[in-house]
């Protein structure tokens, strides 16, 4: 089974634009992400596919693998997409260019949905972990996913699901981590449909395969990751690569 980090990198980012150039230590935080995917050695290539000569250059000169995307897109499913059309590969993740801590054990995990699953019953697949604090759980800035007896999505929301009207029973809550595992056809199929109603309702995109009828896989992991948004997430981002050093 080929598979391929796929890191999509838009400069123009709408809220803290030139995030991924900023520096995090002494690397930028796209050279973070990009480094620590390769450093798993979970993937036969990561690429990185941009829309910015400045984040090509940074990643090419420091002995990367960078695409330069050609069309305007609207969400980094399409910009891998483009960058996939022509290459030969079963399996894609797409890791997202502003977490520069992203770790091995959630991407292996991901990953592993395919491995095991040899009639290629899945076509997509994510990450949650389960969250408790009440506060994150009604941040309609938290995407919470509800599943099936399968482990599949059976719907995402920025709103509280499920919503606990019973107040003698204590729900799960999963937080949706947006890292996706597609095979290459449900990647190509997903740009060719029109974004969906539910999708555009919410801002969340993965609910156009679920609109048209593609099951998401959601593997569970322990691992939440960081990611940078705002200058105030860099700050923290910039503390806490102090204490891991």
């Amino acid at each position: 089974m080929k598979s391929i980090a796929f890191i999509p990198a838009r400069y123009e980012a709408t809220r803290f634009p030139g995030k991924l150039m900023q520096l995090l230590g002494d690397k930028t935080i796209i050279r973070h992400t990009y480094e620590n995917t390769v450093a798993t050695l979970l993937f036969d290539e990561v690429i990185v596919v941009t829309d910015s000569t400045i984040i090509f250059n940074e990643i090419i000169e420091n002995g990367g693998y960078a695409i330069m995307s050609h069309s305007e897109h609207e969400s980094g499913t399409s910009r891998i997409a483009e960058a996939a059309a022509d290459i030969e590969v079963d399996v894609i993740i797409n890791v997202q260019g502003d977490e520069p801590f992203v770790k091995k054990e959630p991407l292996q995990n991901l990953l592993e949905v395919f491995k095991i699953d040899t009639n290629h019953n899945i076509e997509v697949a994510s990450l949650m972990h389960e969250i408790y604090d009440e506060n994150i759980i009604a941040n309609p800035n938290t995407v919470k996913v509800v599943i099936d007896k399968n482990g599949n999505a059976l719907l995402f929301s920025r709103s509280v699901i499920p919503f606990k009207r019973e107040k003698n029973i204590n729900p799960i809550y999963y937080k949706h981590i947006g890292i996706y595992g597609y095979r290459k056809k449900a990647l190509m199929n997903f740009i060719q449909w029109e974004m969906s109603s539910l999708e555009a309702t919410e801002k969340l995109e993965q609910l156009r395969y679920l609109e048209n009828g593609i099951k998401i896989k959601m593997a569970l992991t322990d691992e939440t990751p960081v990611s940078i948004d705002t200058p105030q997430d860099l700050e923290r981002a910039k503390k806490l690569l102090s204490s891991l050093q």
